[in-house]
């Protein structure tokens, strides 16, 4: 069986399965789209302390800049999966990259091949005109993919529109994610909007304190600015501004806050969608959530 524990950003998501992997003799399958990077830790709020005690896959297995995708995570999760199961212990997929989790659990579908010089010119019309500006492109050609991502997520904009283009295909007709590849139980973590409202706020705070300013200083140092401007790259793209004298640290912190919560209402939105057991964290905390997916889980505390 595969255990699969989603929600936004700031849910508790990382301590929860924490708790529930030592619990039950589980590895932790990270389904988060920066924590794959080495070097990105206080951004991504890696979980270091638990991965100390707990085995982790898919966490600090790339450097920053090289390329990771959903179809790489698909191959990687599930040879984990194979691994983790062979060692006679239960996997669990932790994370909010919810396209990730997608395709581990439906698969994705074969795609045309890449067209280098067709995404390069696409990528120039939305650096002179904006994402947006293809977004309303892509709403008209394929609206069923444009309803999953987010206006200012280049890197699929641009994708969806070149298979388009290429294959007279909309993106989404490539993928039918009907039926899940293996039985699966999945829990959603959920919060009242004005406490996970709070929440972020004093995660954003809470990473200050611990380095951030200084972690994305030393990874623009290294040349990495332009991976860190990606659509991806929530809590560290915002403070490059403040680097280059254009934008005062406050109002940094800010636009972080803002894209973090709007990352969250994106992820809140897809979770729900699923039909997934829901897991009120308002009412229950951190312990009473892992009794709550012990019990639909038909196992019981070790102590």
């Amino acid at each position: 069986m595969l255990i699969v524990i989603g929600g936004a950003t700031g849910s508790g998501k990382s301590e929860v399965c924490c708790l529930l992997a030592k619990e039950i003799g589980g590895e932790i399958i990270s389904a988060d789209s920066m924590c794959v990077y080495r070097g990105m830790d206080i951004g991504t709020a890696k979980p270091i302390e638990c991965m100390k005690e707990v085995k982790h896959h898919l966490v600090d297995i790339l450097d920053v800049g090289e390329i990771f995708d959903a179809k790489l995570f698909e191959k990687l999760s599930l040879k984990a999966i194979e691994e983790i199961r062979e060692r006679g212990k239960l996997p669990i997929v932790c994370g909010g990259t919810y396209l990730y989790i997608q395709a581990l659990l439906y698969g994705m579908a074969e795609t045309p091949e890449p067209d280098w010089k067709l995404r390069e010119r696409l990528y120039k019309i939305a650096q002179d005109k904006g994402s947006d500006y293809l977004y309303e492109k892509l709403k008209i050609l394929d609206p069923v993919y444009a309803n999953k991502i987010s206006p200012k997520d280049t890197r699929r904009i641009v994708r969806a529109l070149e298979v388009f283009i290429n294959s007279g295909r909309p993106f989404s007709s490539f993928h039918e994610w009907k039926k899940p590849r293996f039985p699966f139980k999945g829990f959603y973590l959920s919060w009242s909007w004005e406490i996970l409202s709070k929440r972020i706020e004093e995660r954003v705070y809470s990473m200050m304190e611990k380095g951030l300013l200084k972690e994305v200083e030393e990874l623009i140092r290294r040349g990495f600015e332009g991976f860190l401007t990606s659509s991806q790259a929530i809590g560290y793209k915002e403070f490059i501004p403040y680097f280059k004298g254009e934008r005062s640290l406050e109002e940094c912190l800010e636009e972080v806050i803002k894209n973090t919560k709007e990352y969250a209402k994106r992820q809140i939105r897809w979770f729900r969608r699923q039909g997934w057991e829901e897991v009120p964290m308002d009412s229950l905390g951190i312990e009473g959530a892992l009794e709550k997916i012990l019990l639909h889980l038909g196992a019981t505390k070790n102590h």
